[in-house]
């Protein structure tokens, strides 16, 4: 893999939607409802987001119009290069001159915290996909902030306690060097002592990395039963790779991916994939519904759609719909209509947002096939269980989120 370049996209771009003039333009900031989807638009995340979440985004619109069609909607995009500074600056530019009324997606935990703080002074409405870190909705929480797709306890501790309980008991974890995977292997390593297992340690490599030699090596001489990785995109690509390579792949070692997305395993190929199991919020092969979105979305990206493109088209959807509900975009108001009303489409259903403003759905453990039972391009997974929502999500009870604090007084 080439090395991670610096990509001058600090520009806002444009994805215009033809919709008509709404009568009552005025109840709107601007006669407009304005997204913007931020994320990493080129760089070593952007397959399981970047270009894809605007596809999903436009699409929400699309089918939005199709129930109101009088309601004037614009979709703007940017790329964060996965830098907190600039995604700061770009959700601030969009906050305070271009109008923006939400933004969406994210991708990235360091950018996700620099931009909770901006929303939550701004008081602006910030979703977030494929966004792990649990502080977003711990710690750092916020009444603007919500999450819709996963964190990373929704990404481990199901499939952890599984993993254990089959006497995989100690663990090797290499994960990537910022917000997400620190706190991925924090959150795993909490859940490994509760089931009396041990961590034997973890290596952290930095963000488009594209030699995992050294690490692998470390994680071998470990002699751990599995060796976690704690990274996504083109880092987990290649460093399964080269998991191959060193011929790891014959040994005794559990490779266990706490992050993998559908675009991962197309892209390392399904050789190399086979038998890789990860948890998901959502898969677009599950039935008949997500089959149609599949396919609709595939026309037009050429990519089955990831778990948080889905998430993204889900989100923007719900925002609209209770923006419409309002009859305003003023941010008090919209929230107010989103945490009545639940989610039911394709990506969730009945899912309803939670007191420290987490979507609570389904998630599934899913094992990739072997190349042989492969029926369909992109029909990469196996679904092993369904892990139910009140299984897959932080009690509330252990939250640390302070809107939990306000709520009960």
């Amino acid at each position: 893999m080439p090395p991670h370049r610096s990509r001058p996209a600090r520009r806002t771009r444009r994805a215009p939607v033809a919709l008509a003039e709404r009568s009552a333009a005025a109840d709107f900031s601007g006669g407009v409802i304005k997204i913007g989807i931020v994320n990493d638009q080129s760089g070593p995340l952007s397959d399981n987001s970047g270009p894809g979440s605007v596809v999903a985004a436009r699409l929400a619109v699309e089918d939005f119009q199709r129930e109101i069609p009088d309601i004037k909607v614009e979709i703007v995009f940017a790329d964060h290069q996965n830098k907190p500074d600039i995604g700061a600056q770009l959700v601030r530019r969009w906050f305070d001159v271009d109008g923006v009324d939400m933004v969406a997606d994210v991708g990235n935990s360091a950018v996700a915290l620099a931009i909770q703080s901006i929303a939550r002074d701004k008081n602006k409405i910030v979703i977030y996909s494929a966004v792990g870190t649990t502080e977003i909705g711990g710690k750092q929480c916020s009444r603007t902030g919500l999450m819709w797709l996963h964190d990373n306890y929704n990404l481990v501790s199901g499939s952890v306690r599984r993993l254990v309980s089959q006497g995989y008991d100690s663990w090797f974890f290499i994960a990537a060097d910022y917000a997400f995977g620190r706190n991925m292997v924090e959150v795993s390593q909490r859940v490994l002592a509760e089931g009396k297992a041990k961590s034997l340690g973890a290596v952290f490599h930095p963000l488009g990395n594209a030699d995992y030699g050294s690490f692998l090596l470390q994680a071998q001489a470990s002699k751990a039963k599995v060796v976690a990785f704690a990274n996504a995109g083109e880092q987990l690509v290649t460093v399964m790779k080269q998991w191959h390579e060193f011929g790891m792949n014959v040994g005794s070692q559990k490779p266990v991916a706490e992050l993998m997305f559908l675009t991962d395993v197309h892209a390392m190929g399904v050789e190399t994939a086979k038998g890789l199991t990860t948890v998901t919020a959502w898969y677009w092969g599950l039935n008949e519904e997500t089959r149609a979105f599949g396919q609709r979305f595939y026309k037009l990206h050429k990519a089955m759609p990831t778990a948080p493109q889905a998430a993204v088209y889900s989100a923007v959807l719900q925002y609209l719909k209770a923006t419409a509900a309002a009859g305003t975009d003023e941010t008090n108001a919209v929230l107010e209509k989103m945490r009545a009303m639940p989610v039911d489409d394709f990506y969730a259903r009945g899912a309803r947002l939670r007191a420290d403003n987490k979507l609570v759905h389904d998630f599934y453990l899913v094992e990739v096939k072997k190349p042989e039972d492969l029926k369909t391009p992109w029909d990469y997974y196996n679904v092993v269980e369904m892990i139910s929502a009140d299984d897959a999500f932080l009690p509330l009870s252990q939250s640390e989120c302070p809107l939990l604090k306000t709520s009960a007084n």
